[in-house]
């Protein structure tokens, strides 16, 4: 069996990521779509939060990542001992994220919750799959906040409880709703409809590694 190669290239991103606070052990930051989190193995996928990052704060490392198209919050540890608390967190699930979406159509309910398994698909690099035998529990809970008219679009609150790869992409495909923008899981007419993955990480609740307090860090969507 040949070996998948991965020839992608992304494109260059030319906003910049926005710091949002600062302290001794964290950043919170605002990633720009577009942007890769972290640095490719390809040479010309060099440019990335964590890339860009090191240039002022070297012993920054990344606890958790963004997809390339979705833009929005990120917490960024500055040194081990908090990369490793709150990658625990993450681990644990204890870490509360909410994304704002826009998606095709308009969906029937108000909300309501995706739980389909997700696994690797062999057919399409990088697409996953929704598959009942071999995928890995995925869960998200979903609440309309819109509806939008002229196309037909649905402004949506995602609270998704597991961290799969692309879980909100394909299981806004899952119930035949794909995140305007989305060039895996959509179609040609949800690709129309954005220049952009209509996607956005806004809110991150945890619990700060070094102080103990709960946070919660909101950063505003640009749609």
């Amino acid at each position: 069996m040949n070996d998948i190669v991965d020839t992608f290239v992304a494109p260059a991103c030319l906003d910049d990521i926005e710091l949002l606070y600062q302290d001794d052990s964290l950043l919170l930051i605002s990633k720009p779509s577009k942007l890769l989190s972290l640095s490719g193995k390809n040479p010309l996928n060099k440019d990335s939060v964590h890339f860009r990052l090191v240039q002022d704060f070297p012993t920054a490392t990344l606890a958790h990542r963004l997809d390339l198209g979705t833009s929005g919050i990120m917490v960024v540890a500055l040194d081990k001992p908090t990369n490793a608390h709150l990658t625990r967190q993450f681990q644990q699930r204890s870490i509360a994220k909410g994304y704002r979406a826009v998606l095709q159509g308009h969906l029937k309910a108000d909300q309501g919750v995706i739980d389909d398994p997700i696994a690797k698909d062999s057919s399409i690099f990088p697409r996953l799959k929704i598959c009942q035998i071999s995928g890995k529990p995925a869960l998200t809970h979903y609440q309309v906040e819109e509806r939008w008219e002229s196309p037909a679009r649905s402004v949506v609150h995602f609270r998704p409880e597991t961290g799969r790869t692309h879980q909100l992409r394909i299981h806004s495909q899952s119930i035949g709703h794909p995140i305007l923008g989305c060039d895996l899981y959509g179609d040609e007419h949800s690709l129309r409809l954005a220049d952009r993955l209509m996607l956005h990480a806004q809110t991150l609740d945890f619990v700060h590694p070094a102080t103990g307090e709960q946070v919660h860090a909101v950063c505003p969507s640009p749609f």
